[in-house]
């Protein structure tokens, strides 16, 4: 699945991956392909891509059609 993380003034990561972990408001959750179209927000900690790390901010995530896409306030 394609895998975006925007943040309000860049464009932090643009590639594929076969997973990815968020950290949900009520907990991590992962989205694997073929996922179910999903919107959610997310709270501040630590977001994967396979093996790529990155720490957010908090933020929303919209998934559909094998296309992950993170808004993140930021990203550390």
């Amino acid at each position: 699945m394609f895998v975006e993380i925007i943040t309000p003034d860049r464009k932090v990561f643009s590639a594929e991956a076969s997973v990815v972990t968020l950290p949900g408001v009520n907990g991590s959750f992962q989205i694997l392909n073929d996922h179910a179209a999903i919107v959610s927000t997310l709270a501040k900690g630590e977001l994967t891509a396979d093996k790529e790390v990155f720490q957010i901010e908090g933020g929303v995530v919209e998934v559909l059609n094998n296309r992950v896409l993170v808004l993140a306030e930021g990203v550390n």
